[in-house]
This record gives structure tokens, C-alpha cells and sequence, in this order.
């Protein structure tokens, strides 16, 4: 086990930046993170000037009116982009879901009748089941605020776990329809199944619901392992043909017979997140391609089987891509353009250039090393939640492993602090596997920024990563925020280490790319 102390001491703070590094001095724009902002007063926006007072009724001269054309004009603030936490999004979700039985218990008719039970048991897992489709499909629909917020990774957890209630409904909403047109009949469950496909919308609702179980059963985890991406893919993609074919099922059935005032929210809600995902998941992607024209300009290798892909187009900070963040990237290349791979920025959007960097561990992966300068490409995004607006501390942890580095290098580089305010550990199976080492070096050098290598096999006899070992290193670590990426072991143990070693899950910020 090798763990290599600051880097950082053996150097000047204006040491010479390598490629990718800042370059020190009073050319480097002011940081921008409101806590630094506050801590130094030349970190401040200037006041504007104002205008001297004239005379009232006094028109002014025509050599005011030139030097008045002539002055510069302040440049625009940007307005911050709007993000939506978790925590809104989830009343968001709660409230439709109140509506949703609000909607019911404005159409249901007491009774102790056992027919009228089941029944009104159906409508109220059927209304509930096409809900959840609806916000199934709003968690993909990869609009900005959410993504931004609640991170894409959240996101998909939700989604998957959101598919598993909706199959749960679609199965209840099946049994209390059949139970309740058995009780109404007086036949068997089997009769009363065939009774009932001759209802309209019956044939459209059955269809869907084996649509639905379909992609369930291929997203379940050991079925998703032996299935190729494109294979997922395309059956996924049957989730936007059942949520239709629900839809017409219940304009057509009884779930939405209260009146039009039902019908006409049950659409508008359809109708908006069809909207979403047409813009956000079509038209957005399809309008930035047209725009930027990016292209592969370099792939350079950066250790065993890992490549940096430089990309250059134009007009790119269009795209407000932050530190941190990803796209998913379609590259126009034989055997690569049907499939979109998500990978994060390993540097800061520059001079109109892209750079992510990728370790071959995959058929598509493998192929990225074969690209050639000139390819075109697609990217979508940006999309994740890591990035600098997480901040709640002045000192900051950014703890990586392997190929997890990629972000951590961008953060490293941008995120604003003085000296001793910034901490890199980068976790690997020994030095031949550390990505970027150079420009690591480089940027710690410049920033007087702490560097840790910690380095060994995972089932070493010394766990780097164990809360002591962390205190060691960091010996105030409590007082930072900590930026985590790594695959997902080492990412869910460093987690908890962290909280055993005293740090609040809330200033623990992490974002996995494995879905």
C-alpha cells in the first residue's frame, strides 16, 4: 500500500500550470461561489456607475448623447439555472397523487355491495397505475431543472423503482376488475374474463399491460446482464406504447366517468408530459447537433486501456455545462451511432472544446479508442447534479476512484478556494492505473491543493478508506463537503465510512453512471 503525502509542499503556489490547468495570476477570472464572494470584497461585482442628475425639463446635449453611446455597456448576469430538489419534486409527485384520489373519491359511489366494492377498487388502482406511468415517464423525459437538481442517477433509481409499483397496480387494477364483474355476473373468474374483453378499450388495456410486464421483466437485473444495451433499449422504448394504449383504455372505460371535467385533466396532464419528452428527448437534441457541429478533433491515450476524446464545435458555452456534469454521447462512427454512452466532463468547457476521458471496460467502450479526429458527434446534455451549487463548506474533499477521476479532475480544477481549502484523494490498484496524474499534479501545484494518492488491492490488508485512515488524512473532515465518484462498491463503502468518521450524509454528494 502506497499513500503519497501532499504534493502540493514541494511546490510554489505559481508553479507553472500543465495542459488543462489554470494559469495563475491576475488574468484568472474572479471565483464566482457565493461563499467567496462573501469571504473577499475584490470577489465582488462591481456597482455601476450612475448617471449624473440633470436638470428636470433639461434635454440632454448632443456631446452627452455620444459619450452616453460611447460608454461600454455591462455585460448581462446570467441568470442561474433553475434547479428542483429532491424534496420539491417529491411533494411535486405526492400532490398528483392526492389529485389522482381526489379524482376517484369525487367519482365513487358508496355501497356494501361486494361488485360495487371491487369495482371501485379497480377504478382507484387503475387511475393510480396510469398516474405512475406518467411519472415513470416524467423522471426520463431529461428535463434540465429536474435533471440539474435531483441528478440523473436519483432519478433512475426512482424510475426503476416507480415501475415496480405501476406493475403491482396494473396487476391489482386486473384482479378487482375481475373479481368485480365475477361478483356482478354471478359466473367464474375465467368467464368473466371473456365477458370483459368485449368491453371497449379492454383489448388496448390488455395489450399494454403485457407491453409493460415485458419491460419489466428485461429491466430486472439478472435479465438486464445478459441482454445487449440496443436489445434493453428497444424494449424500453414499449413503455411509450402502453402508456398510449392505457390512455385510450381509460377514456374509453369506466375510471374516468365522473365528466369532462375528469376527462379534460387526465389529458392535459398526458398532454404535457408527451410535450416534455418530444422537446427534451427529440427536438433539443436534434437543435443542439445542428448548432454546435462537434466533432472528434484528438483521441490520446492516458494510461492502460483509457483514452481522453477531445471534441471541438461551436458556440458550446451555449450549453452551460458545468464541472462535474455529463453527456451522452452518440458518436457518428460504424458500430458506435446507435448507441447513446453517458460520460462525464474530464475538463472545463474551453475555448469552444470538449474533452471526456473513457476506460475501455466494453464493446462500445473498446470501439472509442478506434475513432478518428474528424467523427461526428451527438452529445445530450448536460445532465448531473455534482457540481459546484452542491457546496455548503469552505473545504472541500473530492474523493475518486478509478475512472471516477473524470469529474473530480474538472471540480479539482474549478472549484473555487484558496489554499488548504481543496483535498483530492484518488483511490487505485496501484500507479500504473492512476488517469491524468500530470495534470493532477499540475493543478495541485498551482492551487497549493492536497493530493493523496491511496493505492493497493481492494482486499488488502489496510483499508485506506477506513474512517481513521480518513481523519488521518484529513484530520478536520468533518468541516468539508465531499465530492464522491467511483464504482459502486467503493462508492457505497467510502459513504459510509465517511459517516462513521463523523460527516453528515448531506454534505456527502455523490452521483453513480451505472444505469
Amino acid at each position: 500500500m502506497t499513500i503519497q503525502a501532499d504534493l502540493s509542499d514541494g511546490y510554489a503556489p505559481g508553479g507553472a500550470p500543465g495542459p488543462g490547468a489554470p494559469t495563475p495570476g491576475p488574468a484568472d477570472p474572479p471565483p464566482t461561489h457565493p461563499l467567496y464572494s462573501r469571504l473577499d470584497p475584490r470577489h465582488l461585482p462591481s456597482r455601476p456607475v450612475r448617471a449624473p442628475r440633470r436638470a428636470p425639463g433639461r434635454a440632454p446635449g448632443r456631446a452627452q448623447r455620444r459619450a452616453q453611446r460611447r460608454a461600454p455597456r455591462l455585460a448581462p448576469v446570467p441568470a442561474p439555472p433553475l434547479r428542483l430538489t429532491p424534496a420539491a419534486l417529491r411533494r411535486v409527485l405526492a400532490g398528483g397523487a392526492v389529485l389522482v384520489v381526489g379524482l376517484w373519491l369525487v367519482q365513487a359511489e358508496p355501497s356494501v355491495r361486494l361488485d360495487a366494492l371491487f369495482a371501485t377498487l379497480a377504478h382507484l388502482s387503475g387511475l393510480l397505475a396510469g398516474y405512475g406511468i406518467l411519472v415513470m415517464l416524467l423522471l426520463m423525459a431529461r428535463v434540465p431543472a429536474v435533471e440539474h437538481g435531483v441528478g440523473a442517477d436519483r432519478l433512475a433509481r426512482w424510475h426503476a423503482l416507480g415501475g415496480r409499483h405501476v406493475l403491482t397496480l396494473c396487476l391489482a387494477h386486473t384482479v378487482f376488475a375481475l373479481c368485480g364483474y365475477a361478483a356482478h355476473t354471478g359466473t367464474d373468474v375465467l368467464d368473466a374474463a371473456v365477458g370483459l374483453m368485449g368491453y371497449p378499450g379492454l383489448a388496448a388495456a390488455t395489450v399494454g399491460t403485457v407491453l409493460l410486464a415485458a419491460v419489466g421483466v428485461t429491466s430486472a437485473r439478472t435479465a438486464r446482464r445478459r441482454l445487449r444495451h440496443e436489445t434493453w433499449r428497444a424494449v424500453h422504448l414499449l413503455t411509450y406504447v402502453s402508456a398510449a394504449l392505457a390512455f385510450a383504455h381509460q377514456l374509453s372505460g369506466p375510471d374516468l366517468a365522473g365528466g369532462p371535467v375528469a376527462v379534460w385533466l387526465w389529458t392535459l396532464l398526458h398532454t404535457t408530459v408527451g410535450t416534455l419528452l418530444v422537446w427534451y428527448r427529440l427536438v433539443v437534441p436534434v437543435r443542439q447537433a445542428l448548432r454546435h457541429g462537434l466533432r472528434v478533433t484528438e483521441v490520446r491515450t492516458e494510461g492502460p486501456d483509457v483514452v481522453s476524446v477531445v471534441m471541438r464545435g461551436v458556440g458550446l458555452d451555449a450549453l452551460r455545462a458545468e464541472p462535474g456534469q455529463f453527456f451522452r454521447w452518440r458518436f457518428l462512427h460504424r458500430r458506435l451511432w446507435r448507441t447513446a454512452l453517458p460520460f462525464s466532463l474530464s475538463a472545463p468547457v474551453r475555448d469552444d472544446t470538449l474533452r471526456i476521458t473513457v476506460k475501455a471496460c466494453g464493446d462500445h467502450t473498446r470501439r472509442i479508442r478506434r475513432l478518428r479526429p474528424g467523427v461526428r458527434v451527438l452529445a445530450t446534455g448536460p445532465f448531473g447534479a455534482l457540481t459546484a451549487h452542491l457546496r455548503t463548506r469552505r473545504k472541500v474533499l473530492l474523493l475518486a476512484g478509478g475512472v471516477g477521476i473524470t469529474p473530480m479532475r474538472a471540480l479539482f480544477e474549478s472549484l473555487p478556494g484558496g489554499p488548504g481549502d481543496l483535498t483530492l484523494l484518488y483511490r487505485a490498484g496501484s500507479a500504473a492505473q492512476l488517469v491524468l496524474r500530470e495534470e493532477l499534479e499540475r493543478i495541485a501545484a498551482a492551487r497549493g491543493a492536497a493530493l493523496h494518492y491511496l493505492l493497493g488491492p481492494s482486499d488488502g490488508p489496510f483499508d485506506p478508506l477506513a474512517p481513521r485512515a480518513l481523519r488521518n488524512l484529513v484530520p478536520d473532515l468533518v468541516e468539508h463537503d465531499v465530492y464522491l465518484c467511483g464504482p459502486p462498491g467503493m462508492s457505497s463503502a467510502a459513504a459510509a465510512a465517511l459517516e462513521r468518521a463523523g460527516v453528515p450524509a448531506g454534505r456527502i454528494h455523490s452521483e453513480q453512471f451505472t444505469f
